[in-house]
């Protein structure tokens, strides 16, 4: 990492940078366990059925949207998912949402927190920092809470909440203006060349992979320890 009186900015990627995540979107019984939940909620669909709508209306927006590299809105798909297989009256809004929510935890087989990452928000501390993710609001900031991320981050800018994705490099420029700093300030990081370095290099910010960022932190975490023992 470079010294902090040269870089006054930091922004992290999420997931495999910050937050170690496996999910299995593909798996039947993801969709069996929303299926059945959402029995209890009015909505009768087949888990198979359900996948095939899932896919196809993600596919969709994909395929007609005008932006670049399109993002979904999970929650408002799942909400057509459910008013139009509801079996009584249901509040769609509300219960797509919760659907979103149903879904990543039916998906998830592993997440936590990097513990070299944690050491590197901690050593960077004083320094601003937000992130910028590829992730669904409705669900992704629920985890960066749960796992004590928040804390360390100025906000968020969710993929979601914007109906374009990385590598659009709109993600950056807007965190950038909410940084309020010049782009040779800040320095992204993160661990999809295409998504988190590419982009920030073309408009001038610094970038590095998350695993280099470990090092060049076990390196000067271990560099202090000697020098503290002598």
């Amino acid at each position: 990492m470079p010294e902090s009186s040269q870089i006054k900015g930091l922004i992290f990627d999420c997931y495999r940078t910050l937050i170690d995540i496996q999910t299995d979107e593909n798996s039947f019984d993801t969709y069996d366990t929303v299926s059945k939940w959402l029995q209890y909620h009015g909505v009768k669909i087949d888990p198979l059925v359900l996948k095939e709508e899932y896919r196809t209306r993600v596919k969709y927006i994909f395929e007609t949207s005008a932006e670049s590299h399109p993002e979904i809105k999970v929650e408002e798909i799942f909400e057509s998912i459910c008013k139009e297989n509801s079996i009584w009256k249901i509040d769609a809004k509300k219960l797509g949402i919760e659907t979103s929510l149903v879904f990543r935890s039916a998906s998830l087989r592993r997440f936590e927190a990097y513990p070299q990452s944690l050491l590197l928000l901690e050593k960077y501390k004083d320094i601003p920092k937000c992130i910028v993710s590829n992730g669904q609001r409705v669900f992704s900031e629920l985890e960066v809470r749960f796992l004590d991320l928040y804390q360390h981050f100025d906000f968020i800018i969710f993929s979601s909440d914007l109906g374009y994705k990385k590598p659009d490099a709109r993600l950056f420029e807007k965190a950038l203006k909410r940084l309020g700093l010049e782009t040779h300030e800040v320095m992204a990081i993160g661990d999809t060349p295409e998504n988190d370095i590419y982009p920030p290099q073309e408009l001038g910010m610094q970038a590095m992979h998350i695993h280099d960022a470990w090092k060049e932190v076990s390196e000067i975490e271990e560099e202090e320890k000697t020098n503290g023992e002598d």
